[in-house]
C-alpha cells in the first residue's frame, strides 16, 4: 500500500495516517512512502512500529540512496534501510531536484496495489501519485477532513472528481488491497490462495495484456487500447468480446473498462 500526503501534515492528518497505516500494516502488508517529512515519515513509522510483513515499509527517494534527504529524517530513513527498504532509479551520489521527486512519484503507485492519500492541499505533489496510480489501473483512496480547512482540499477534489474512493479508517483500504473483494479480516495466507484462482490467471496472453490495458474507473476506446496493449484492432475487439462474455469486461457508449470480479457475464451498459 501506498500512503501520500502533505508534507505539511497537521496533527489530524497525522493521526489519521498512523492509525490506517498500523491497522494495514499489521496485517502484513508492505507500507510505501517517499521518505518526506508529514505524512511520509509518520507512515514509515507507523509501519515499522506495527509491521508484521517483510518489509514492513520501503522508501522510494528522489536522490541515490546513499543520501538520506530531508537530512532532518535521517534517523528514520536509517531505521527503513536497516529493518525495511530504501530505494531509488538513480545512481549513487544524486541530489534530488524537483524533477526527480515527480519521477519518483510514478514508483510508488507502481509499486503498489492501492495508493491512499491521508491529507493533501489542493496544489499538494501527492496528488501526482495518485494519478499517476489512477493511470496504471491502481485503485486510489482518500481520506476526507476539515472542509473548512484548505489541509484536505486536494483529498476532497479527487473523491470529488471520481479519482478516489473515500475511506475512513484501515478496515476500508483492506478492501481494496484484497483480492477481488474479499472480506478485509482475511489472513494474508488466505489472500495469497484466493489470488491464485483470480479469472484472469487463466486468461490466454493475448488477453491478459488487454485485460491489463483496460482501466478501472474510466471508460477506454478501442484505438486507446490497442496502443497500450500494443494489439491489433482485430485483435482488441475480439478480445474484448471475449472479456464481456468471461466477466472481465463491461461497454458502454464511451468505451470499455475492466471488471473487478465475475459473477457470471458482464452486462452492456448500453
Amino acid at each position: 500500500m501506498a500512503v501520500v500526503g502533505s508534507r505539511n501534515a497537521s496533527a489530524y492528518g497525522a493521526a489519521v495516517t498512523r492509525d490506517i497505516t498500523h491497522h494495514v500494516s499489521g496485517e502484513g502488508w508492505c507500507v510505501i512512502s517517499g521518505g518526506a517529512y508529514g505524512i511520509d515519515a509518520a507512515a514509515h513509522s507507523a509501519a515499522l512500529t506495527a509491521g508484521t510483513g517483510e518489509p514492513p515499509t520501503a522508501a522510494v527517494l528522489a536522490c541515490g540512496v546513499d543520501r538520506f534527504y530531508p537530512s532532518a529524517n535521517a534517523g528514520l530513513l536509517s531505521r527503513i534501510e536497516e529493518y525495511g527498504l530504501l530505494l531509488s532509479e538513480v545512481p549513487l551520489g544524486c541530489s534530488p531536484t524537483r524533477y526527480r521527486f515527480l519521477q519518483r512519484n510514478r514508483l510508488i503507485a507502481a509499486l503498489s496495489r492501492a495508493t491512499v492519500v491521508t491529507e493533501a492541499a489542493w496544489r499538494s505533489g501527492s496528488l501526482n501519485t495518485a494519478h499517476h496510480a489512477e493511470a496504471l489501473s491502481r485503485d486510489v483512496a482518500a481520506v476526507p477532513g476539515d472542509v473548512l480547512s484548505g489541509g484536505s482540499a486536494g483529498c476532497h477534489k479527487l473523491i470529488r472528481e471520481d479519482h478516489a474512493v473515500l475511506v475512513n479508517n484501515g478496515a476500508e483500504v483492506l478492501e481494496l488491497l484484497g483480492p477481488l473483494g474479499n472480506d478485509a479480516t482475511v489472513g494474508i495466507d488466505a489472500a495469497q490462495d484466493s489470488m491464485a484462482q483470480r479469472p484472469e490467471d487463466s486468461l490466454e496472453p493475448h488477453l491478459l495484456r488487454l485485460y491489463d490495458a483496460l482501466p478501472l474507473r474510466q471508460d477506454a476506446d478501442p484505438s486507446h487500447l490497442c496502443r497500450v496493449s500494443g494489439l491489433s484492432p482485430t485483435e482488441v475487439m475480439t478480445g474484448l468480446s471475449t472479456l464481456r462474455s468471461r466477466g472481465l469486461a463491461t461497454d458502454s457508449l464511451l468505451g470499455w473498462r475492466r471488471v473487478r470480479s465475475k459473477n457470471g457475464p458482464a452486462p452492456s451498459r448500453t
